[in-house]
């Protein structure tokens, strides 16, 4: 498996496995189903804080996410995760969240967190077998103050 920089020949491929309204959620914010065909050119839209990532097994794309780096916070979020949905269930989301930590970790910012939907026990339970850890109760209730749900918050211990 290797991780490479998203490459946009590959957005219609990662728009395909959103099988579901809440996974075209996750990767664009509208909660539609399927895919809006007048989103596969912009919700992929690069910008100098966000990271794209696909991870390949050979020169088959397997799984997708990004890394939102925030300097002001002095922190990176992983997000819009999702793995084919062939391959769910089978540890390959293990794997590219590991993957994805490599250059979270190395981009030299102080924190790492991710947010996930609450109701989604496979993503919970990869994020805390790969080390993430929930955030203090309080500090999820601000985060959550202005989100459109009560997301689960998890941060990746990045100091001993």
């Amino acid at each position: 498996m290797e991780l490479r920089s998203f490459a946009s020949e590959y957005t219609a491929t990662v728009a395909g496995w959103a099988r579901s309204a809440q996974e075209v959620a996750l990767l664009t914010g509208r909660e539609e189903y399927p895919f809006p065909g007048d989103l596969l050119t912009s919700w992929r839209t690069v910008a100098d804080d966000i990271r794209a990532y696909l991870y390949f097994d050979g020169e088959t794309p397997v799984a997708y996410g990004e890394l939102w780096l925030d300097d002001e916070e002095d922190e990176v979020e992983l997000a819009r995760i999702i793995v084919a949905p062939e391959l769910r269930g089978k540890g390959i989301g293990t794997e590219f969240v590991r993957a994805l930590l490599a250059p979270a970790l190395s981009s030299g910012y102080a924190d790492v967190f991710l947010r996930v939907r609450p109701d989604n026990e496979p993503a919970i339970r990869t994020y805390l077998r790969v080390g993430f850890v929930p955030v203090d109760e309080a500090l999820a209730v601000e985060w959550n103050e202005p989100q459109p749900i009560n997301y689960t918050w998890l941060r990746y211990p990045t100091t001993p």
